[in-house]
């Protein structure tokens, strides 16, 4: 029997199509991942050699187990495949030929802590006030231009009109001549400059060319316009280019994420053949078609539906319950229940719209003692020590590292305060050298003064530890490197318990460094630093963990669960309020999308649940039912009583509990209290001020029962409606 045989007539289709542009349209639990791996089984069958295929993927756990999988079928010669996330596909580029672009090639990658510092770094140089501009806001900016490929030459001249853009224009220029002098990349510039060597080298994109002659992209839905242009230009010569993915799951749009990639496809490949991957092999019946009926209501999408010969399975539960804090001790006691039955808890997801909503079932599981464990908290490579000891090996490994040298010169203390950081950046700039290479000079620093002994002496220490790596293994290195700063001691010192962990992130960054040597072929402290680097929030969810699995809709897909918990499934959180408000379609679809992906993470059951009155923004706010629940099919729920479907769909008033006086007496009197528009600062023609949108006109003021839908035309975002009891709209 051929290993072909145990594959659907669609994905069979796909594995023997290796000819020319494919695209896979993969729903949900439709085994593309299997698709993938037997497709390069399937070519090196074919006699493609396995150093002519390239396999990107998204996280790094999606690229191990397509690795394992492929590994398990092929015989031999799979290591010679490049299976990778876009990040390290161009890492591994990078490291060979950045050199062209004036960089050195041992570069160090920065993370989002160290863009934060470094962007801090530049406003006070400009005397930015970053409460008016905040660091997130400009790394946000800078970060969208990277993806659409625009230099900070191109964003000036796009936004010269504009005030703030412009001002963000002057940061994005110093910012990239900062990253240069401390030869560093962001995780943007990683595709950025892949994408700026092939345009200005097409000698190397030749080479790569040549090298990937059958390329395959999965999750071709999230990738933004920088991405489609690397895989356009890598595919441009041979055209064996396959993509995988699924439109009605794209849902990063806020990170860049360009559905029209998969959306065209077709478009900037009119030879391209379209299979679709309909059958899901995860969830029930039930689970699909509620899925179906959720995603149709999107406009702009690819025609296609879910099916799966798996059993129909129980009715999805849906719960209305009075307050937040009553939705999660309810859902936190069915967890117990289902427990009870057998059920482990790292079978149990419960899955919310913002991460601030996991705040109250974290105090029910701890009442509970409940284990339980949040995807998205702080990366263990982000915790103060663990970031302290890598940012020593960044400076050994490069001495052009400002930051990382900032970080460490005081750390243990060594009697190098802030203002001698200042003074040996001052001269670094007059001299135009780094900051690393100001310290090796501290004696010829005058302002120094009584510091120039203790920073010259970190210049020895680091010069200390390169000249030990010469002769010893990275292991021995960290170990050295603990010993002779005394880290470890200081915090022994401490005695608590705090410390205590502090002490066991550094114990678990050691089995990280131990780990690397022993399975790399050639180890080095550049590559352990790329895989540092790159590792993402979700590979470290790890699954024998016997917990609770509490995560946003967001951070959850790829992952599926056989029970499920879609919280706060009301209008204003989900979709959220400024989703409602908006006149863009585009927000909404995206919304919808999300609540798809949430669905679909179900096997066996699934559970929904809402609060008719929510505490948002220390403010009680009360809210309808999801439009999204509307859009289920009704027969597929098993809802509370006193819960009825509107008679009206699909109108989003679905669920009128108006008939059950005895359940909604307590809201009556504080709807009755609200003012009367009379009694509002503004009224229809007036100019208003939205902390957001800005100045606008009044056009419309309309009652809503317990709030008024004020629509206002703004100046600059146009048209908006909204409630005047959530816009908190001023008279100008």
């Amino acid at each position: 029997m051929s290993i072909y045989d145990t594959l659907n007539e669609q994905q069979r289709e796909a594995v023997f199509c290796t000819q020319g542009p494919l695209l896979l349209l993969a729903g949900a639990g439709s085994g593309k991942t299997r698709v993938l791996t037997h497709r390069i089984c399937y070519l090196m069958e074919q006699g493609v050699n396995p150093y002519h295929i390239l396999a990107i993927t998204f996280t790094n756990k999606a690229a191990k187990e397509m690795r394992e999988r492929v590994d398990s079928l092929v015989e031999f010669g799979s290591e010679h495949i490049w299976v990778s996330t876009f990040h390290s596909t161009c890492v591994r580029i990078l490291r060979r030929h950045i050199d062209l672009l004036g960089y050195d090639n041992s570069f160090t990658i920065y993370d989002g802590d160290d863009q934060k510092s470094l962007i801090r770094e530049i406003c006070k140089r400009f005397n930015i006030d970053t409460k008016m501009l905040p660091e997130r806001a400009i790394i946000n900016s800078i970060s969208s231009a990277k993806d659409e490929f625009m230099t900070p030459a191109e964003y000036e001249t796009t936004y010269q009109y504009d005030f703030k853009k412009k001002k963000i224009a002057d940061i994005y220029k110093e910012y990239q001549k900062q990253l240069k002098a401390n030869n560093a990349l962001d995780f943007d510039d990683l595709i950025f400059k892949t994408v700026e060597l092939f345009q200005f080298h097409p000698e190397v994109l030749e080479k790569y060319q040549e090298r990937f002659q059958y390329i395959m992209v999965d999750e071709y839905q999230d990738t933004n316009t920088l991405q489609f242009h690397l895989i356009s230009m890598l595919a441009r010569k041979y055209k064996n280019l396959c993509v995988v993915g699924d439109d009605d799951q794209s849902i990063y749009k806020f990170r860049g994420a360009n559905v029209k990639n998969i959306l065209n496809f077709e478009g900037q490949f009119p030879d391209a053949t379209v299979i679709k991957l309909e059958q899901n092999y995860r969830s029930t019946k039930s689970i699909l078609d509620a899925a179906n009926g959720v995603i149709k209501n999107n406009q702009t999408r690819k025609d296609k539906a879910l099916w799966t010969e798996n059993v129909d399975g129980e009715l999805i539960e849906f719960h209305q319950y009075g307050t937040e804090y009553e939705e999660a001790a309810n859902i936190v006691q069915k967890i117990e229940e289902l427990s009870a039955e057998g059920e482990p808890y790292k079978n149990m997801a419960i899955l919310y719209r913002a991460n601030a909503q996991s705040r109250v079932f974290e105090e029910k599981f701890m009442l509970k003692n409940i284990p339980y464990r949040i995807v998205g908290g702080t990366n263990f490579y982000q915790r103060k020590e663990v970031k302290d000891m890598i940012c020593y090996l960044k400076v050994v490994n490069n001495g052009m590292d400002d930051l990382a040298a900032k970080r460490i010169i005081n750390v243990p203390r060594r009697g190098i305060g802030a203002t001698s950081i200042d003074k040996i950046q001052t001269y670094a700039m007059e001299q135009e050298i780094g900051f690393m290479d100001a310290c090796f000079q501290a004696q010829e620093i005058e302002t120094l003064k009584t510091a120039k002994k203790k920073v010259q002496k970190f210049g020895d220490v680091i010069l200390g530890y390169r000249n030990y790596l010469e002769d010893h293994s990275l292991e021995e290195l960290f170990q050295y490197i603990l010993e002779t700063t005394g880290y470890i001691k200081d915090l022994e010192q401490q005695e608590t318990e705090e410390a205590t962990a502090r002490i066991e992130n550094i114990n678990e960054l050691l089995n990280k460094v131990v780990s690397y040597e022993e399975e790399a072929e050639e180890p080095n402290l550049s590559e352990l630093l790329e895989e540092i680097a790159l590792v993402a929030d979700i590979d470290n969810l790890e699954e024998s963990d016997n917990k609770v699995v509490l995560m946003t809709m967001h951070s959850a897909k790829g992952l599926e669960f056989p029970n499920v918990f879609l919280c706060g499934m009301e209008d204003g959180v989900f979709p959220s309020y400024m989703t409602i408000t908006s006149e863009d379609s585009e927000e909404l679809e995206e919304e919808r999308r999300l609540c798809y992906v949430g669905i679909t993470r179900a096997k066996e059951r699934l559970f929904l649940s809402a609060a008719k009155r929510r505490m948002m923004q220390g403010r009680t706010q009360f809210n309808k039912v999801s439009r999204f629940i509307d859009e289920i099919p009704k027969e597929l729920l098993k809802v509370d009583r006193g819960i009825n479907f509107s008679d009206k769909r699909p109108d989003h008033d679905i669920f009128s509990s108006s008939r059950n006086t005895k359940f909604r007496k307590p809201f009556q009197r504080r709807q009755l209290d609200l003012p009367k528009t009379e009694s509002l600062d503004y009224k229809e023609g007036d100019s208003v001020n939205h902390i957001k949108f800005g100045v606008g006109k009044v056009t419309s003021i309309v009652s809503g029962g317990r709030d008024y839908e004020v629509t206002v035309d703004f100046e600059k975002a146009g048209q908006k409606k909204m409630f005047a009891s959530f816009a908190k709209l001023k008279k100008v």
